[in-house]
């Protein structure tokens, strides 16, 4: 954006990743509702077609703001008009360089977890979010036991009645034929095993796209499709390793069996995970799938940047951070204006693609003294994904985030179909999260934008024999 803006500027783009990730086949769903795939491309495409951009191999050392540089680790300096921090966030992992707890977040990662799992006969998942969901739901041939804090499965995404809604597809034995799937496989070009720099993996790739998991064999040493185990209301206490476990004398669990009472398990593993209800299991290894934390710490360092509770760097409305010149996009910052009432942060591609975009414009409008207003993107919060080979639709507040006790929740569910749930609140439309192919996405997005009050429709808002959007359109 910055490119097509400022044709005649040089803009670099410093990034400690051989690949850029490229947004291809952009479709523009509804108002606010966008489908696209994130591709890895090699940087001299990008070259090729901004003949003003340059892309910088090296990862950042150090940002003096005073002086406007930046210093990246092959030791060169950079000096800047304006910046743009866009450097995302990294893997939150349970416990830190302990060899057993794999973090997922980009292409090499889910290439080490790949590895790792065509020898494993179990492991635990701790975390809840998008890539746990995905992970256990394609994991075949290894048991799985699965530890989340809440209550129900997806809780970043859903309550617990889509959970419900998807618990069988986890349990079925055979997986349905996985639906084509249209983006890129995710593969850093010759980068073998031989040519990798050491230390590699202490570089973080870019964030990995919805579809991470195809095209990687995501299956272990055991003959049956799926096991999965739920630990509900938990978290990890300790991680044991077999010596320590031998020491401390306490007994491990066999993997779970409906009709019988849990066993001890006979087995030595070469780790073990002990969670906060007190049960201990042990497996081959952990995945760390527990979220992320923005990725800031280069930044820092002698700079007085105002940082928001979630350790993002504050940005205001025009996606300025607290110090002149610069700017930050995506999962490193943190959103500081005020929202509208349907829209929030979350760190997701969508709104990093939105973010980057609008940013571009802002210091465009900035460098021309022009005013400029808050992109729409901002004003309904809306994503759609797959999990569990069924489309999901979340928008504006769909899980009530933020509006207290004082709303209503109605429900639409046909099982192994559809699950529609509307978040109601003084008969306005706030939120909805819709699961399979309801078609009612634009209709439940302009109801929301338009706070139309529709107290009159009571629970026929959801009656499947009224053709809702042929009504409202």
């Amino acid at each position: 954006k910055l490119a097509v803006e400022f044709p005649s500027e040089d803009i670099f783009l410093v990034t400690a990743s051989p690949v850029i990730k490229a947004i291809t086949n952009f479709k523009q769903v509804s108002k606010t509702l966008e489908e696209f795939d994130v591709e890895e491309q090699p940087s001299s495409l990008l070259e090729k077609r901004y003949p003003n951009i340059k892309v910088i191999q090296s990862g950042v050392k150090q940002l003096n703001s005073n002086e406007h540089k930046i210093f990246t680790e092959d030791g060169r300096e950079y000096m800047y008009e304006k910046l743009c921090l866009c450097a995302g966030a990294k893997p939150k992992l349970i416990f830190e360089g302990n060899p057993y707890v794999l973090g997922i977040r980009d292409t090499d990662s889910a290439q080490a977890f790949q590895k790792n799992l065509a020898q494993a006969e179990r492991i635990v998942v701790v975390g809840n979010g998008g890539i746990a969901l995905e992970l256990v739901y394609e994991i075949q041939g290894c048991e799985v036991i699965w530890a989340i804090k809440d209550k129900a499965i997806g809780n970043t995404f859903f309550d617990a009645g889509a959970a419900e809604f998807l618990i069988p597809k986890l349990t079925a034995e055979n997986q349905d034929t996985p639906i084509e799937c249209k983006r890129t496989k995710y593969t850093t070009e010759g980068s073998g095993e031989k040519e990798r720099p050491v230390a590699a993996s202490d570089v973080l790739g870019s964030a990995l796209g919805p579809d991470w998991h195809e095209g990687l064999r995501l299956k272990g040493t055991k003959e049956f499709s799926h096991k999965v185990h739920i630990e509900i209301l938990c978290e990890v206490k300790k991680i044991h390793l077999q010596q320590e476990f031998i020491q401390l004398q306490r007994t491990s669990l066999a993997f779970p069996k409906e009709e019988k009472n849990i066993e001890p398990d006979e087995v030595l593993w070469p780790v073990y995970v002990e969670l906060t209800n007190g049960k201990i299991y042990g497996c081959d290894f952990i995945v760390s799938a527990t979220g992320v934390v923005p990725n800031v710490t280069p930044f820092l360092d002698g700079n007085n940047f105002a940082v928001g509770e979630d350790g993002g760097l504050k940005v205001d409305k025009h996606m300025r951070t607290s110090l002149p010149g610069i700017y930050a996009a995506g999962d490193i910052c943190t959103a500081s204006w005020e929202p509208s009432p349907v829209w929030h942060q979350m760190r997701l591609w969508t709104q990093a693609r939105q973010m980057g975009w609008y940013a571009a414009k802002c210091m465009t409008a900035d460098a021309l003294g022009e005013s400029i207003d808050m992109d729409f993107c901002f004003e309904l919060f809306a994503h759609v994904t797959k999990f569990f080979n069924y489309k999901v639709v979340v928008l504006g507040k769909y899980n009530a985030q933020g509006l207290g006790l004082d709303h209503e929740l109605m429900l639409r569910c046909t099982k192994g179909q559809e699950y529609v749930k509307v978040v109601m609140q003084n008969g306005r439309m706030m939120g909805a999260v819709l699961i399979g192919e309801t078609d009612l996405e634009e209709t439940f997005e302009n109801l929301i934008l338009n706070q139309m009050d529709l107290s009159a429709y009571g629970e026929d808002l959801l009656n499947p024999d009224i053709d809702i959007e042929d009504y409202f359109d």
